[in-house]
């Protein structure tokens, strides 16, 4: 393992259901200064699309963990290459300043869901307060006209200090994807794409990657993807059972209580 892509919530910190109010997860520390340290590069990738990279950079140094804002990652990230990549320059975007800042500073013209409005692209992340029936419209009939559907994640839920909280990306994506038949795109994790954002901000190969996190359905089958090394923690939405009845070949290769397990290891 040459580099390390960490999960954020439930793996690192975990918060409320607003994304709020972080506090450190056993060991969370350790590990990172650890990593700092030893000078094994790494990233911190969350699927959350409130913050932006580097705002998610400086709530986790205000925490005292050694991140920089070029160490942080969303699907914002991997939004940019993708849409870059398939010549995507005006997106509709049904979120915040947590997408539309990243994509902006790339070159990438955002517009808001309003109906009518022409883009080359719609994307869907963290919109709770803000979604109304006419946004859902808009994006319907903007993929109607052609436009391609991208998500920032399809997990039905994230962990909080009060329990599973619902995804908005992937209760809007339903809404799209029933009315328009659609594909979706994921380019949040467990996506090949998010994998390989990392992996380029990190300057290695997927498979010289381990990726660690707690949730069965996002960094695991992520791992696997690209052949990188999965490390699954029980400290958010997995437990140690979440991987008992699963195929070996979508198991982490290890399963530890805490990051804090992994720093020992490490220092071992």
């Amino acid at each position: 393992m040459r580099g390390f892509v960490l999960d954020m919530d439930g793996t690192l910190v975990m918060g409320d259901r607003h994304n709020q109010g972080l506090v450190l997860l056993p060991g969370a520390l350790d590990l990172l200064q650890g990593l700092a340290d030893d000078g094994l590069p790494f990233c911190v990738y969350t699927n959350g699309t409130v913050k932006t990279p580097a705002q998610v950079a400086g709530a986790l140094a205000r925490l005292g963990l050694p991140v920089a804002a070029d160490q942080a990652l969303t699907p914002a990230s991997t939004a940019v290459d993708v849409f870059l990549e398939r010549g995507h320059r005006r997106v509709m975007v049904l979120g915040g300043t947590g997408i539309t800042e990243p994509l902006e500073a790339a070159g990438i013209e955002t517009v808001p869901p309003v109906r009518g409005t022409d883009c080359d692209a719609v994307m869907a992340g963290w919109y709770r307060q803000e979604l109304t029936f006419d946004a859902l419209e808009a994006a319907v009939f903007a993929v109607f006209d052609g436009a391609p559907f991208y998500s920032a994640s399809q997990s039905l839920f994230f962990a909080t200090a009060e329990g599973r909280s619902l995804g908005t990306s992937r209760a809007i994506s339903a809404v799209v994807r029933d009315i328009t038949g659609c594909e979706v795109t994921v380019v949040g994790k467990p996506s090949f794409q998010a994998l390989r954002t990392a992996a380029r901000r990190l300057g290695l190969a997927a498979d010289d990657l381990a990726v660690v996190g707690d949730d069965p359905e996002l960094e695991v089958p992520m791992a696997h993807a690209g052949a990188a090394f999965a490390v699954a923690v029980h400290t958010g939405i997995g437990h140690a059972g979440s991987f008992s009845d699963v195929p070996a070949e979508v198991r982490p290769h290890l399963e530890l209580p805490d990051v804090g397990a992994l720093a020992e290891l490490l220092r071992r």
